[in-house]
């Protein structure tokens, strides 16, 4: 929740200008506020930056005063929805079957997902980190079917790195990322496994991007703070 309607318009259009002639090694995609989702979109090549919502509501219309569904964002230009962040499940208690609700609404709108898992420092010094997140996706998106699933991106967001300045290590992140694709491999296929895009999401910048990208099993990044200068997050974007 940062910056108004003119100042997320001037981020993205900057970066939109940043990024004309550039060879670009990965998808670019920006997270905007609601109200920012269809000037963004509008201003914006979205060949190059593509858009999303933050979040959408569990229903697909009706007497929800506040709420923005799916179909909202998709009418607004918008391609990707975040889904499951740590902040709407700590802060607005969203539980998994809020958000298989979600999930189905937005795969139903052509919206594709980027689903969010991940633990609070208490999991990760039991050291049951790995078991923790994967059954957060036992419960949700390795419920959809082989073809559903194969649309959706994977985030993980290790919660004790996030805004706090302690990043996880390469390595740290690499285990995780690892166990994951093993699960999907172990739920679908290992086809599935290898195509499904997981990115790390924790107080990720320009200057530890290439060594957390570095990793076989980190795809990208879910980026916060560093995205909010049109110049530190084209230094995450040109660490590939």
């Amino acid at each position: 929740m940062n910056k108004n309607l003119q100042e997320g318009l001037a981020l993205a259009t900057e970066l939109d200008e940043i990024l004309k002639g550039k060879a670009i090694n990965c998808d670019v995609v920006i997270g905007t506020p609601f109200i920012h989702l269809a000037s963004v979109a509008a201003a914006v090549n979205t060949d190059v930056v593509r858009v999303a919502a933050q979040n959408c509501a569990d229903k697909a219309s009706g007497a929800y005063t506040g709420e923005t569904s799916v179909e909202m964002i998709k009418s607004t230009g918008a391609a990707y929805v975040i889904l499951g962040h740590s902040e709407r499940r700590e802060y607005y208690n969203e539980t998994s079957a809020i958000l298989n609700d979600k999930v189905a609404l937005a795969l139903e709108a052509g919206l594709t997902p980027i689903y969010c898992c991940g633990e609070a420092l208490d999991i990760r010094e039991s050291g049951k980190q790995n078991e923790y997140v994967i059954n957060q996706l036992a419960e949700t998106v390795f419920k959809l079917s082989e073809a559903d699933f194969k649309k959706i991106v994977i985030a993980y967001e290790p919660i004790w790195a996030i805004g706090t300045g302690v990043t996880a290590s390469s390595e740290q992140a690499q285990d995780m990322h690892e166990a994951l694709r093993a699960a999907i491999a172990a739920n679908y296929s290992a086809e599935v496994a290898e195509e499904t895009s997981i990115l790390y999401g924790g107080s990720c910048k320009a200057s530890n991007a290439p060594e957390l990208f570095g990793k076989p099993d980190v795809d990208g990044g879910l980026i916060g703070g560093a995205s909010l200068a049109a110049a530190d997050f084209v230094g995450i974007i040109d660490a590939f």
